[in-house]
């Protein structure tokens, strides 16, 4: 039985204009993430999933729809209680050399999101940074260096840290391995995974690699233009993709596909898809979107 959900999002639409035309990045998008879960977003570039994550952390706000954090919808709420909630979401970006700023130390950092949260004893925070340093598997002294002598795999790890410091219920992980070497992907996955256990952490995790996603997450969720077309338990979405793009995203990667290593991804001609088009039950849990008249 699934546990109350931490992160709703109902209708969710997102519309841009560029060069004086209309982009709809997000087109009435629907999702729950329940405590303790890791949600897998997958889709190629411009799906919109990013689009989604941000919106989540309230870095971007919704042309319409609704978006509930721990049963409060956000955009009905006083701005302080609004701040407070949107506080327990937090965002782990995807370049790790661009997200961290280059003039403070790691210390200080981390330390803004204590400060955020309300924290203005200066002994606690530093104890605090230090501690979220271990915790992420780095020594306590690194908190006075400044990003520039890190590595690519240690400024991830920062990151990650400062994304806990202020103590959140949901992070948002934005394509945060697709950086970094083979190597150190399969260490920072690690650490998510390790983080989850220990502090019953909710992830909304954003990415473009299926392999990547099926390692560490319970659900899948399939973007394509804008719209979520097929979602379930991973295994079930693996071993039984219903809809034609997840299909094609599967054979798209050797240790899912049926296609030898080297062979182009076969095209997949789709249909626009309409407000009127449903979702069908596969299986418990599993559902795709059915375009009206068939996929």
């Amino acid at each position: 039985m699934m546990s109350e959900p931490v992160l709703k999002v109902e209708g969710l639409r997102k519309s841009f204009t560029v060069n004086r035309r209309t982009v709809h990045a997000l087109n009435g998008v629907s999702l729950v993430l329940h405590r303790g879960e890791t949600l897998g977003i997958i889709g190629e570039s411009g799906s919109g999933k990013s689009t989604l994550g941000r919106i989540a952390v309230g870095l971007d706000t919704p042309t319409a729809g609704e978006l509930h954090i721990e049963g409060m919808r956000i955009d009905t709420l006083p701005p302080p209680v609004r701040r407070e909630k949107q506080r327990q979401c937090q965002m782990i970006f995807q370049d790790p050399y661009s997200s961290l700023n280059p003039r403070l130390t790691v210390g200080r950092q981390i330390g803004e999101g204590l400060f955020a949260r309300g924290e203005r004893d200066w002994p606690v925070i530093k104890t605090t940074v230090a501690d979220l340093l271990e915790r992420v598997g780095l020594k306590r002294e690194f908190a006075k260096r400044y990003p520039h002598e890190f590595s690519g795999g240690q400024r991830q790890r920062i990151a990650v840290a400062r994304a806990l410091a202020p103590s959140p219920q949901i992070v948002v992980a934005d394509e945060p391995v697709s950086a970094l070497d083979v190597s150190i992907q399969a260490q920072i996955l690690d650490l998510l995974a390790d983080l989850k256990k220990d502090g019953n952490l909710s992830y909304l995790f954003i990415s473009h690699d299926m392999a990547v996603v099926a390692r560490l997450c319970d659900r899948i969720a399939v973007m394509h233009r804008g719209r979520i077309v097929e979602c379930g338990p991973v295994r079930a979405v693996i071993e039984n993709p219903q809809h034609p793009y997840t299909r094609n995203l599967l054979d798209a990667v050797p240790r899912f596909g049926r296609r030898r290593t080297g062979q182009k991804p076969v095209p997949v001609h789709l249909p626009q898809h309409g407000d009127d088009d449903t979702f069908v039950t596969v299986a418990e849990g599993h559902t795709v979107l059915q375009a009206a008249g068939g996929f």
